[in-house]
């Protein structure tokens, strides 16, 4: 009897594919190279509003890890490293943070001797030029981009809206003593509802 190459060929194939797989595909008839097979890098989704779509935010500063504002007898101190943007924000809102509470206040004018929800939120909005005109709550609803900001981010429905900056809310409702534009550790809402979330994009 001859002996038949294939007869230990096939043995050895074997062998060879438990101990190393790659190598023996290689190997085989039909393989596709001597490179072990490597699965490609899995590119994780970016965080809402993690990205550079406002003119002159670079992507390095829309997705710096976000800190949390301070808020010092009322008035929020913008945590070091936050987007100048943010930062106009914050200073626009602590502008009328003892203003009262009046229906229809900041929407006729940016400026105005008390303010509802909508126009405190505009108002600290057009601080950084986010908003070229007070919107109210219906608008508020449909305004910037969807789904929660990485620092700014816009509640809203039909009765009334509230924003989260830099991990404070600024709120008109929920109060002590009174109603008005006031800064709160608290970013749940005063009102209960259900709401629209929007952000500013690329905050």
């Amino acid at each position: 009897m001859k002996n038949h190459p294939g007869r230990w060929l096939t043995p050895m194939i074997v062998a060879l594919a438990l101990a190393s797989p790659n190598l023996a595909l290689a190997a085989s008839p039909g393989g596709v190279g001597t490179q072990p097979s490597t699965p490609p890098a899995e590119t994780a989704p970016p965080e809402s509003g993690c990205t550079a779509e406002t003119s002159g935010v670079s992507s390095t500063e829309a997705c710096a890890a976000v800190k949390k504002a301070r808020l010092i007898g009322g008035e929020a101190i913008a945590p070091v490293g936050a987007p100048a943007s943010v930062r106009a924000v914050i200073t626009a809102a602590n502008s009328i943070r003892t203003k009262p509470y009046i229906w229809g206040g900041g929407h006729r004018s940016w400026y105005s001797p008390g303010y509802d929800c909508s126009g405190a939120v505009s108002f600290a909005l057009h601080g950084a030029k986010l908003l070229s005109t007070p919107l109210d709550s219906g608008s508020l609803e449909r305004w910037g981009s969807g789904g929660a900001g990485r620092w700014i981010t816009v509640y809203a429905n039909k009765g009334h809206t509230y924003a989260v900056i830099a991990g404070l809310r600024w709120d008109t409702a929920g109060n002590t003593s009174g109603t008005g534009p006031r800064w709160h550790k608290q970013t749940a809402a005063a009102a209960p509802g259900r709401y629209a979330v929007r952000h500013p994009a690329g905050y």
